[in-house]
């Protein structure tokens, strides 16, 4: 990226102002960079959590498969997900609040002793998967959100700040030699003038 500039006192004041503001900016923008770092790890960790957790009930589950065929599918449906947000380092993320579960009731005489267990399962099983998708969810806005600062440090130390700095550099080496040449035309002049004053003297 080339930076546009003048070799004039202004547009060095100019690039002055934009670096300080970059330069001030970096350990911030590195210290969110770091922190999503650590939060995308985090969520994955927690996922994976999740996923062997859900393994795991998955494995009861089809310890159960011979009994699934009698259950009444109609007992447990889920009537809606309430999800809250929370801000990690910025970025929005969603939380699960609830699961608000429709149970129909039926004949504890009449049904298999083991529907209790088997809605039970059901509401842990869909819980967990919930979950899982959510911090997979959560960890791929994280890890979005990392990226893109993780652009904008580089895009700050690599590209910009060096590039502003060697555009000062170029403008201060510009204005001190125009300075050094208006010194010397005046000493010139000032010779001459000398010069020509011994001269009408003689």
């Amino acid at each position: 990226m080339a930076i546009k500039f003048q070799y004039n006192k202004t547009s060095l004041g100019d690039l002055g102002k934009q670096l300080k503001m970059r330069q001030k900016a970096l350990p911030t923008i590195k210290s969110k960079e770091s922190a999503l770092r650590s939060e995308v790890k985090k969520a994955k960790e927690a996922a994976q959590e999740f996923r062997s957790q859900l393994s795991r009930l998955e494995a009861e589950y089809d310890y159960m498969v011979s009994l699934w065929g009698e259950f009444d599918c109609d007992l447990l449906r889920i009537a809606d997900i309430e999800l809250t947000e929370q801000k990690i380092a910025g970025v929005r993320t969603p939380v699960l609040r609830e699961i608000v579960y429709e149970e129909k009731p039926y004949d504890l005489f009449s049904s298999p002793v083991w529907y209790a267990a088997g809605i039970d399962l059901l509401k842990r099983l869909s819980k967990l998967g919930i979950e899982y998708e959510l911090f997979n969810r959560k960890m791929e806005l994280l890890d979005f959100a990392r990226r893109k600062t993780t652009q904008k440090v580089n895009l700050y130390e690599k590209v910009q700040i060096p590039g502003y700095e060697d555009a000062i550099r170029k403008i201060k080496r510009f204005l001190e030699d125009e300075e050094n040449l208006s010194k010397s035309a005046q000493k010139i002049v000032k010779t001459k003038q000398q010069q020509a004053g011994e001269g009408q003297m003689s």
